[in-house]
Parts: structure tokens; C-alpha cells; sequence
């Protein structure tokens, strides 16, 4: 279901019991991130911190949990991933009915000419500081919007961009942008450099929890990221013009934030940040973005995260993503691929497993060379592909997996690539070594030296066999066998009870 700004998802997690209210003062200096940290890992609720030393009550921890990230959402992630998937069959399958029409129209975002739900306040003097802007870690260099939705347009396609990149505040009109250099964002700031000319630049706060999810999730540079979110939300989103710039941001939105960045000036030495790997990222240049103009709406909310050492409220949205992404990998990437999974310990760009469907020799390690190309995929530090029947979040399953299938010498693929430029283990900034495992069955035309051709796993025991043991007289045995017939789906417990009943005897 779509909601109408941040008091609309408020009232819904409050309605689920999702939701605390703390009327105390807290200090959004370290106090919040503290209290927001233990919270988060001992799976806590969403959280409104409602005196804070400014008018704007502070939303943090509303995507921590399986429950909160589906009521962003609307649905379950899983329900997202199958109706991308049935949709985008149809489609290629040359489908042209009224319900695929309709689902392309809720998708394009809507301009509306009148004055936004998000412009109700105009503020006629720029100062950030009315926001509670959390300082998270006590080495943190000062501090940062955390969920700034950064909205960004090239100057010669026009083609637009909300990227997630945080912002710290160097003083009342001035915040540094951090977009990496792999970013679509930094992508438009060299072009605005190129054409000599000021970037404009809006950046939103809040609106609809599926903007926020939408400017996280590893979309194609040509690709809207309202258009996810209308087809996460069933329902276009509606888009108005900024006051002091051409930019369209969410009508919804609770803050917006407009101004500019200069290409031709000196960069900010931004950082450090306690990020998301549990370590700080270092200090490093990005550019200074001037603020011209604040609106928001009449009970705007301040949207906030913290990360750090995980599990943390990113997590969840990582989760989210793997589900709902597996979908557009298989139909445009590798149609071999059954599953993805992206651990929290490997905080979504060190670590990734996907299961195949493997059917000729090799595959494995086409797969895994074709996703070190792909689109953010192409961060992964470690990626590991298996095949056959195995949960792959199943982690005491998938190691013995790895162990069983892989042959160090035959099956690593080791390059050298781009990195996270978070990565804080490798030598030079956002490039370094990778590791590709190909822990999948060896079929035919793999194991070359030898006789018996491929691998076979040892299997259950025959149904004969299993038979023929229960017949027989067991009782000179130290243990005994059950066989619980299934009831609904499940044990019959009657029928279980009645089986130890009539083994009573060998346990006097």
C-alpha cells in the first residue's frame, strides 16, 4: 500500500506495534546512535525520538526487521520479486494486455504543476541546523544525514538519478556530498565539470519508505528509481518542480533540501564515518554542495540510520534486495541462476553465494566471471557459485559444500578489480584482489584424469532396503526406529505417541 509521507508509515507501525515513542530528551550527538545500536541488535522496534532539541522528530531502525521492511514495502519482498518476475515474462513473451499496460503506467512517475505536499513550508532563511543531523561514532569527523535521497540530473541526456549517499554538515548552508567514484551521481558531476556549469542538486528526506529503499537498490544508470518504487507501491509517484531549481522531487516527500554543487571549486576533506564494514572509512575529497532553498512539509519527520558493526538496519535492506533482485539477474544476466544470497557479515559487497543450475562443464566459472562484470555485482570481494539441492543459507551445509566440490588449485579464480571503495582491507582505494569459488558438482569434461567422468554424492538408501530394516526384529539393538506417518502437512503425534508406547519395553 502506498503511504502519504512518514506520518503515514507511523501510524501504520504503530497500528502493528511496531513503533516506540521515547519523549525524553536524547542528544542526537552520539546519545541516539547508542541507544538505536543496542535496539537494532537485540531486534528491536522502529523508533521516534520526539525531543531532540529541534521541532522535527527523529524516524530511525523503520527498515530493521523482516515485519518493517515488508510494511515499507507494501508487501513481502518475496511478493515484489514475483510480481517483477511475472511481469517481466509476459512481457518478453510479447504480452500486450490491459493489466500490463496498466502496470507500465503505475510505474512512470507523475509530474503534478502545483505546489507540493513537501513545499507546505518554504523557508525563507537557509540553516541546517533546524535538523537533528546525527553525530553516530565518537570519531566520526562531525555530522551526517544518513538517508539523504541525493537527486542528481546530467546535463546533456537529462537522464536523472536519486542515489543514496550521505552528507556531512560543514556548516549551516554547506554539506559535503559523498558519491563514490562509481557512483552515478560522481558519473554527473564530472559531466556538469565538462560543460563548465553548477550542478543542480535536490536532496529529499522521508516520503514514502519505498523512495528510500528505491535509491539503495543497484538499479541500471537508466533506470528511474521512482519507477521502482510505483511498481513496488502499484501507484505512480507523484513529482513537483523545486523552487530554486528544475529538479522533480516526490510530492510526499517530508524534506527537501535544494541547492547546488560547484565543479570548479576545492573539495571538502570529508570524513571519517563510522560505516557499515564495522570500521571507519577514511577522510577523502568530495565535493562541497551549497544549499539555496528548505522545504518541507507541516509535520515533517527526519529520517535517519546508523551503521556500523553489523548486523544493522542496512542488513534488512541488503536482504530485500537479494530477493527481489534475483529476478532481473536470471532474466538479463544468467538465466542459469536459482539463487542469491548476500550474508550480513559480508555487509552486501564483500561476500555473495548463488546457486545454478549447471548442465555443461565450465559454467561455474562463466558465472562467476560474468557477475564480476555486472552492474554493482561487480564489487563482490569473495563470490562463491554451487550447485544442487542445497539451502545456501545454510551455512554449516554450504561450507561442506565448498569443501567437498573444491579442488584449490582448479576451481579459484583469482583477478584483480574494482572494490567498495569502503573496503578497508585492500591496498589501494576501491581496487584490489578478488576471489571467485566454483564449488559445483564436476560433471563430465571437468575431472579430465578421471575414469568414472563425474562426481556422485552418496544419496539416501533405497526404499527396499529402508523397508526390509523396519520389518525385522530390532530389539538386541541400542536404539529403535521411528516412521511417524505425516498428518496436514505435519507428524501425526497420535500416531508417534502410540509408536513409543510400543517400544516402552526397552527402556525399563
Amino acid at each position: 500500500m502506498p503511504y502519504n509521507g512518514l506520518s503515514s508509515f507511523i501510524k501504520r507501525l504503530e497500528e502493528e506495534g511496531e513503533l516506540v515513542r521515547a519523549s525524553s530528551f536524547v542528544d542526537p550527538v552520539l546519545e541516539i546512535s547508542e541507544i538505536t545500536d543496542r535496539i537494532v541488535k537485540s531486534n528491536g522496534k522502529a523508533l521516534l525520538f520526539e525531543n531532540n532539541g529541534t521541532n522535527y522528530p527523529i524516524l530511525i531502525n523503520i527498515f530493521g526487521s523482516d515485519k518493517r521492511m515488508a510494511l515499507a514495502l507494501g508487501k513481502s519482498p518475496e511478493d515484489v520479486a514475483k510480481e517483477i518476475e511475472t511481469f517481466f515474462e509476459s512481457v518478453t513473451g510479447g504480452s500486450r494486455s490491459i493489466k500490463n499496460i496498466g502496470t507500465l503506467f503505475n510505474v512512470i512517475p507523475k509530474r503534478i504543476k502545483r505546489k507540493g505536499k513537501c513545499q507546505e513550508v518554504i523557508f525563507k532563511e537557509v540553516d541546517l541546523s533546524i535538523f537533528p543531523v546525527l553525530k553516530s561514532w565518537p570519531f566520526d569527523g562531525g555530522r551526517f544525514f544518513t538517508l539523504p535521497i541525493v537527486h542528481t540530473v546530467h546535463p546533456e541526456t537529462k537522464k536523472k538519478n536519486a542515489g543514496m549517499y550521505r552528507m556531512q554538515v560543514i556548516d549551516n548552508k554547506t554539506t559535503a556530498i559523498h558519491w563514490q567514484r562509481h557512483k552515478t551521481g560522481a558519473n554527473h558531476f564530472e559531466a556538469w565539470k565538462k560543460v563548465g556549469k553548477k550542478m543542480p542538486v535536490a536532496v529529499v528526506l522521508g516520503g514514502d519508505p519505498s523512495y528510500t529503499y528505491s535509491a539503495t537498490a543497484p538499479l541500471p544508470e537508466n533506470i528511474d528509481e521512482y519507477m521502482l518504487a510505483g511498481f513496488i507501491r502499484g501507484k505512480r509517484v507523484k513529482m513537483v518542480k523545486c523552487v530554486t531549481n528544475e529538479i522533480l522531487v516526490p510530492d510526499d516527500a517530508d524534506i527537501v533540501i535544494e541547492g547546488y554543487v560547484d565543479p570548479s571549486e576545492e573539495l571538502f576533506l570529508e570524513g571519517p564515518f563510522g560505516d557499515h564494514t564495522g570500521f571507519y572509512s577514511l577522510s577523502d575529497w568530495y565535493p562541497k554542495f551549497h544549499v539555496t532553498c528548505i522545504t518541507t512539509s507541516k509535520n515533517a519527520v527526519f529520517l535517519a540510520t546508523i551503521v556500523g558493526v553489523p548486523p544493522m538496519e542496512d542488513a534488512f535492506l541488503s536482504k530485500a534486495t537479494e530477493k527481489i533482485f534475483l529476478s532481473p539477474i536470471k532474466l538479463a544476466i544468467q538465466p542459469e541462476i536459482e539463487d542469491l544470497h548476500l550474508p550480513a557479515e559480508g555487509v552486501s559487497h564483500n561476500f555473495a553465494v548463488v546457486k545454478i543450475r549447471k548442465s555443461y562443464p565450465g559454467q561455474g566459472k562463466k558465472v562467476i566471471s560474468s557477475l564480476f562484470g555486472a552492474g554493482q555485482m561487480s564489487f563482490t570481494k569473495y563470490l562463491v557459485v554451487v550447485d544442487g539441492d542445497i539451502d545456501i543459507r545454510d551455512y554449516p551445509k554450504l561450507v561442506g559444500q565448498v569443501l567437498r566440490n573444491t579442488d584449490f588449485k582448479r576451481d579459484l579464480l583469482f583477478i584483480d578489480g574494482p572494490l567498495d571503495v569502503l573496503d578497508h582491507a585492500s591496498d589501494n582505494p576501491a581496487f584490489g584482489g578478488k576471489l571467485g569459488i566454483d564449488a559445483t558438482g564436476k560433471i563430465e569434461g571437468e575431472l579430465v584424469d578421471r575414469k568414472d567422468g563425474e562426481q556422485k554424492n552418496i544419496d539416501k538408501f533405497p526404499e527396499p532396503v529402508f523397508k526390509e530394516v523396519l520389518a525385522k526384529q530390532l530389539e538386541n539393538l541400542p536404539f529403535f526406529i521411528l516412521s511417524p506417518k505425516q498428518k496436514n502437512g505435519g507428524i501425526d503425534f497420535d500416531n508417534l505417541k502410540a509408536e513409543l508406547t510400543d517400544f516402552s519395553t526397552l527402556f525399563p
